[in-house]
């Protein structure tokens, strides 16, 4: 005999760390119908950036939108910006802002996979790969001067060089962080805890990840082979060694895998970056004030960030607007969840790695 219940995920849970609320309806331990809810938190930053502060500082505040890709935020708009002033930044700059961005992947990628451990019971690998984390976060205060909430980004380039001695120290962490992500890359593929466990759970069909417009590593553990650093023409993704990362799976396993596979392409082109930096400044001056409209595309690590900027040819900006890829994915994350087993609803969340302070703008 079958039982239909209610039972509330969110916007407060044990395993969920954002504010977002599921509603699941079970028919025993199967869940037959979802219904989300992210309404829970709104900061005002979209409004700030018009009210109350110049354009030239509105890269900073963007910043703060989200502590994980804080690097992927302040360049999105920053080239926005750059389009509207007719900036072109130098190659060098371009080199060190897509080292940025990659260490910023691999960081947030970590977090990630450290959550997916906690979901399975594994606390362990959980605080191993967390251990693990700080080797980025050493390399990110090396090149910026902070742990998180990188100011690194301006207009017209970036803010702080990288030396050959900062260089060669943060070779030798890239290199110990490339063996820990393939020692995970064994752990994800052969732990019953981690792999055989997540086979078929939480599975996103190919033609289901088209129907939905998923994005990001969501969509490529998918098999859909969608990636912004594949289309972009603004930063040489192409000279430094990127490739697209995909598995034809769907589930949390594919995903997990995804994400591993694409920290270590990331650790590789940081250290091509690194081993061909451009000679030249790091900065160029920009001169009058932003006018008009400018759409920017990049890829952050859960998928396409999108900015809108309209300039009036005043220090003031009309509108910012931010599309974040977590916003773009909730139509898939409650697909997936049908079928499941309510038990296995906080692994599959983990999976997601929703970032809801992206989308409470």
């Amino acid at each position: 005999m079958k039982k239909t219940i209610n039972i509330p995920l969110g916007s407060q849970h044990i395993s969920l760390l954002e504010p977002v609320r599921f509603k699941f309806e079970c028919e025993n331990e199967k869940i037959v119908g979802v219904d989300s809810d992210v309404g829970f938190v709104h900061r005002g930053v979209e409004k700030a950036c018009t009210t109350r502060f110049k354009y030239d500082a509105v890269g900073y505040v963007v910043a703060r939108v989200c502590g994980l890709c804080a690097i992927t935020h302040s360049l999105s708009y920053t080239v926005a910006i750059e389009k509207l002033l007719n900036v072109e930044v130098t190659r060098k700059a371009k080199y060190l802002r897509i080292l940025l961005l990659e260490l910023d992947r691999v960081h947030s990628h970590m977090l990630c996979l450290s959550h997916t451990c906690e979901s399975a019971g594994f606390e362990a690998m959980f605080m191993r790969i967390m251990g693990d984390r700080e080797l980025i976060m050493e390399i990110q205060e090396l090149v910026t001067g902070n742990r998180i909430q990188f100011d690194f980004i301006s207009v017209g380039g970036v803010n702080r060089d990288v030396n050959h001695e900062v260089a060669k120290k943060i070779l030798n962490n890239l290199d110990a962080l490339k063996e820990k992500v393939l020692g995970y890359m064994d752990e994800f593929t052969n732990n019953w805890s981690l792999s055989l466990k997540f086979k078929g759970v939480g599975k996103l069909t190919l033609d289901d990840a088209y129907r939905f417009n998923a994005i990001g590593p969501l969509a490529r553990a998918s098999g859909l082979k969608i990636d912004v650093r594949n289309e972009i023409e603004y930063l040489p993704y192409g000279e430094i060694g990127y490739k697209m990362q995909t598995h034809s799976d769907g589930d949390i396993n594919a995903r997990n895998i995804v994400r591993l596979q694409e920290a270590l392409n990331s650790i590789e082109m940081c250290a091509n970056i690194l081993a061909g930096v451009p000679e030249g400044e790091i900065v160029v001056k920009s001169k009058g004030k932003p006018n008009g409209e400018s759409l920017v595309r990049f890829e952050a690590p859960r998928g396409e960030l999108m900015y809108y900027v309209k300039g009036n040819a005043t220090a003031m900006l009309d509108r910012v607007r931010i599309k974040t890829p977590t916003f773009s994915c909730i139509p898939a994350f409650s697909h997936v969840f049908l079928g499941s087993n309510y038990a296995d609803a906080a692994a599959i969340l983990a999976s997601f790695d929703p970032c809801l302070s992206c989308t409470a703008k």
